[in-house]
């Protein structure tokens, strides 16, 4: 940290990285006890899928309004309240006897750390105007949701193991308590002094879109003649999604304004945002199940090995800040995006191929967690500096929402890529008159005891699981190598300024 930057801006930077922590932790965390929570609540398939998928849905939902929310409203007092409610909401996970009240009080959760999360960005712009000190200020904000992101699985599995499930949830009061009383000192007010109306037409059409959106893919519902409830939730997406673009076009101050899809730097890093959550992020939920259920790994380790996943996430956001400073976005954007997917190659090769270990992964885990730092802060301040410093908080709320949307929905798509892996890797294995969705499931979620109870071999569970993560690591490569070279269209061969 710079000598000259004031006490009051690093009391600021200590409360966003607190509350980047919080996000972190409980995004990555959650899956290591959710065996734990179908025992003691206890808790169906579905409700666990619930469980899993309240908060990112919520914050998905709610991510953009809050962003205008924090414009109209001022950003201290938004973000304030967000980490107030975020504390409020895991005191109630904590205490859930029920699986229902577990599913609300997660619901809650995404809501305020939607609110925080809009805030953290545009405090930062607001409060660190100068070029290197405000680099330096994403890197640590990036180290320390790296830290909270790479330490989840770690963290969930220790708490398990050493205490008790409520904890997990517990831990973000007292570190609530902290931030708060951190954002409440350092913090400064600001907000967009034109944001005089609330655009209520835009907040509830696009939550509402991709809320149905977001559903539609991780309840896996079908949009088809014999399901009304699927077509309901497609129509309801669709024609929301229809006026909101109207709405947004006809406003004064829309808080997701398209005219800003005109700045290529903008452009070129939502689709680097996009880009890291099409494959490394969603990943991290799933990674666990093959660690555990195909390799052996006890969630110590296996959350160990997820570490070295995500170690580089917080060593390599200073040198990618100043790559940026040095060669551009259109440079530092797409090659962490490429280098995310040759890192997804490599563990796609190695999880393909027998006697695969941590020493094998090792690689392509680091691979891909490079390019998810050389990618990370430099989307987010390219983003939030290509528009004027009044619209900071809707920049950061379209970047967080394009994150976010993108994440929500592709922990969907994995989790269907990965399901129909391995359902292509059971046929033949599966016994006649079996609830095949049910065994599918239950393989897809590393519950080989209650495949074999059913008739399935071991043996031929874990190769069916094994097919179906080398689907989702192909997935993983393709996805972001994509996008990488859309990014380089948008950004063009003119070294662009980073903002």
């Amino acid at each position: 940290m710079p000598v000259d930057v004031s006490p009051k801006n690093k009391i600021a930077l200590a409360a966003i990285c607190l509350s980047a922590v919080m996000l972190g932790l409980e995004i990555t965390s959650i899956p290591s006890i959710l065996p734990t929570l179908e025992h003691v609540l206890p808790a169906d398939f579905k409700q666990l899928q619930w469980i899993m998928n309240a908060y990112t849905i919520a914050m998905c939902s709610s991510l953009v309004a809050m962003g205008a929310l924090a414009d109209r409203f001022g950003r201290k007092r938004v973000f304030t309240i967000g980490i107030v409610v975020f504390g409020v909401a895991s005191l109630i996970c904590g205490l859930a006897s029920s699986a229902p009240l577990l599913i609300s009080a997660r619901f809650l959760q995404g809501v305020s750390a939607a609110a925080m999360l809009s805030c953290q960005v545009a405090v930062l712009s607001h409060q660190f105007q100068n070029g290197p000190e405000r680099g330096v200020a994403f890197a640590w904000w990036g180290v320390v949701f790296g830290l909270g992101l790479g330490f989840g699985p770690i963290v969930g599995g220790s708490i398990v193991s050493f205490a008790s499930w409520e904890w997990v949830f517990l831990i973000h009061v007292l570190i609530a308590v902290v931030a708060v009383s951190l954002a409440r000192v350092g913090v400064v007010e600001s907000s967009d002094p034109h944001a005089l109306k609330i655009d209520f037409g835009g907040m509830v059409t696009l939550s509402l879109s991709v809320f149905c959106l977001v559903y539609l893919i991780t309840q896996g519902q079908k949009p088809e003649a014999g399901n009304p409830l699927g077509v309901a939730a497609v129509a309801v997406a669709v024609v929301s999604f229809i006026l909101f673009v109207i709405i947004e076009n006809r406003v004064a101050r829309p808080m997701f304004d398209f005219k800003a899809f005109r700045v290529r730097n903008f452009s070129g890093a939502l689709l680097g945002a996009c880009g890291m959550n099409f494959s490394f992020w969603p990943f991290i939920i799933y990674f666990p199940i093959y660690l555990q259920s195909v390799l052996g790994y006890s969630s110590v380790a296996a959350g160990l090995i997820v570490l070295t996943y995500t170690l580089p996430t917080i060593i390599v956001p200073p040198v990618a800040e100043r790559l940026l400073l040095k060669r551009g976005p259109n440079f530092v954007i797409p090659v962490g995006l490429f280098t995310i997917g040759a890192g997804f190659l490599l563990l796609h090769l190695i999880v393909m191929a027998a006697h695969a270990s941590w020493i094998t992964l090792l690689p392509g885990c680091l691979v891909a967690g490079i390019g998810l730092g050389l990618t990370n802060t430099p989307v987010t301040n390219v983003a939030t500096a290509s528009l004027p410093p009044e619209r900071a908080g809707m920049a950061s709320g379209m970047e967080f929402s394009a994150r976010m949307i993108s994440l929500a929905i592709n922990i969907a798509i994995m989790g269907f890529v990965l399901v129909n892996g391995v359902s292509a890797g059971l046929l033949g294995a599966l016994p006649t008159g079996a609830n095949i969705g049910y065994l599918v499931d239950a393989v897809s979620a590393g519950n080989f005891q209650l495949a074999e109870a059913d008739g399935i071999p071991v043996v031929a569970a874990r190769a069916a699981l094994t097919q179906g993560f080398g689907w989702v690591t192909l997935y993983g490569t393709i996805a972001p190598l994509v996008l990488g070279f859309a990014a380089a269209i948008v950004f063009g061969r003119k070294k662009s300024a980073p903002g």
